[in-house]
């Protein structure tokens, strides 16, 4: 029986056809971001934005900008924590900002449509792809500092994130590098339709689910069983919504976007707004969980605590 998983020739599709909003299809042979030519693409909708000259496009042209306004926002956050100095992982948090500024940067070469050479688009599709399983994995980190499993902030609650995202980086950015270059051979069957590579679909497609999943979990015991609030999980549940709005705009109705505007725009720009906005909530969350007027437990008669 065949099965549809590692199948990511549909996606492409669906998302661009020669141009697609899904970074991981730079890698494939049908798109021209693999050679830097007029390939035939994937047989979906073009996207193709604004004409240029000499017959040159620029696609999505307004996850560019959206981009541009999210490296801002992440740096005025940076600044926001820093002033935080009492939060519980303010460190861990402005990793997680830090690594969702490397994604905008790449995502502006990846899906922005600049008329680049095809090896630069895939350099910058596998650092985009390696950056997203590492930085999903440090806010799923995150959800974990507030247990104090460790001490936040240490360099050895920093070092542990941090070198664990690391090897997540090195061991997807690989395996990306290698599909989009050919260098050993090894991933030359994924090249063609339909574009099955278990091991990055895995990587890209269900390994970032996991993590927020599981961040979810943990913030969740965290505020209802730890704290005993409930207000906080308001911004959870909206940046979970928000996210979640972005992916249905990304898979589902881009295709239908990009054919009812003549290939103007598709999902990926409202993609990028929505997951933009599910950052800032989850920041929003995490500010409200670290405010220092959260009600304290009465101290038992008798005892040392709190004395």
């Amino acid at each position: 029986m065949s099965t549809a998983y590692g199948n990511f020739h549909d996606f492409c599709r669906d998302t661009g056809n020669r141009f697609s909003t899904l970074p991981v299809c730079n890698l494939f042979n049908e798109s021209p971001a693999r050679s830097g030519s007029g390939a035939a693409g994937y047989g979906g909708c073009d996207l193709t934005g604004i004409s240029l000259s000499r017959g040159r496009h620029l696609a999505n042209l307004g996850s560019i900008i959206l981009d541009g306004i999210a490296i801002l926002v992440m740096l005025a956050l940076l600044w926001r924590s820093n002033r935080k100095r009492a939060a519980v992982g303010r460190r861990e948090m402005q990793l997680f900002l830090i690594g969702y500024i490397i994604i905008s940067i790449c995502e502006i070469f990846t899906i922005g449509g600049f008329p680049l050479d095809g090896a630069v688009r895939r350099a910058f599709t596998a650092v985009h792809i390696a950056t997203i399983i590492a930085t999903t994995w440090i806010l799923m980190m995150n959800g974990a500092v507030g247990y104090q499993l460790l001490d936040d902030g240490t360099p050895l609650s920093l070092g542990l994130i941090f070198g664990s995202a690391a090897i997540l980086f090195i061991g997807t950015g690989y395996i990306a590098l290698d599909t989009g270059f050919s260098w050993t051979g090894y991933w030359n069957s994924t090249l063609n339709a339909p574009n099955r590579s278990y091991s990055l679909y895995t990587l890209y497609q269900l390994v970032p689910l996991v993590f927020l999943f599981v961040y979810f979990v943990l913030e969740t015991v965290l505020v209802l069983r730890v704290l005993g609030e409930r207000r906080p999980m308001l911004y959870l549940f909206a940046a979970v919504l928000l996210f979640a709005i972005g992916q249905i705009f990304q898979y589902v109705i881009s295709v239908h976007l990009c054919n009812s505007t003549n290939g103007k725009i598709n999902g990926g720009l409202f993609e990028t707004l929505f997951t933009l906005l599910s950052i800032v909530t989850i920041w929003i969350f995490w500010s409200s969980i670290t405010e220092d007027d959260w009600p304290m437990p009465e101290p038992v008669a008798g005892s040392s605590v709190y004395t």
